[in-house]
């Protein structure tokens, strides 16, 4: 990593740090704040990230958005109050149906450039961690370490098999941590 490198940890937002609200196998985005649960264990993992120098940076696809049954006023309130809960240093949000084809919806690796973009990221030094295939292939095709926490979620699996699974973020943030200081 080059001196002065930002290293950071990119981290899918429903179904990581929040309980995602499964139907029929899979996994959606809580419909209010009201409605919002942390993961326990989540705050504590964050701050040992925090603690090895890692950026935290959230990278989500809200396609609800476009289909238009959700508001971004929500998301935004609800990005709001994990931001108040834990020590995230950036939302970057897709607001796009796969039908949109633009570039920042996981699996593509738009998100993720445009926060190492913006914030001088060394992504070979960084970790995308998600819970599902297009967060996977996401951080694969940025050129980030990978982590898979599993949900056993009713869906294809990654292209690219990831660095590390897990089923929860805080042996996520464990193996992270311990696999930073030998890159």
């Amino acid at each position: 990593m080059g001196i002065g490198a930002v290293k950071a940890v990119f981290l899918d937002r429903d179904g990581v740090l929040n309980e995602a609200v499964v139907r029929e196998g899979r996994p959606y985005p809580p419909s209010s704040v009201e409605d919002l649960k942390v993961i326990p264990g989540t705050p504590e993992a964050l701050a040992r990230l925090k603690a090895a120098g890692f950026l935290l940076v959230v990278v989500t696809n809200q396609p609800d958005v476009a289909k238009g049954t959700q508001s971004r006023g929500v998301v935004e309130t609800i990005n709001a109050a994990l931001r108040a809960a834990l020590p995230i240093d950036d939302f970057f949000v897709c607001w796009h149906d796969d039908r949109d084809a633009c570039s920042c919806r996981k699996p593509k690796p738009g998100l993720l450039l445009a926060a190492a973009a913006r914030y001088g990221i060394d992504l070979a030094a960084s970790f995308m961690v998600g819970d599902r295939w297009r967060d996977i292939d996401a951080g694969a095709s940025a050129g980030c370490r990978t982590v898979l926490i599993e949900r056993d979620y009713h869906e294809r699996g990654p292209s690219a098999e990831p660095n590390f699974r897990t089923i929860s973020l805080e042996s996520a943030a464990n193996w992270m941590i311990a696999n930073e200081l030998m890159h």
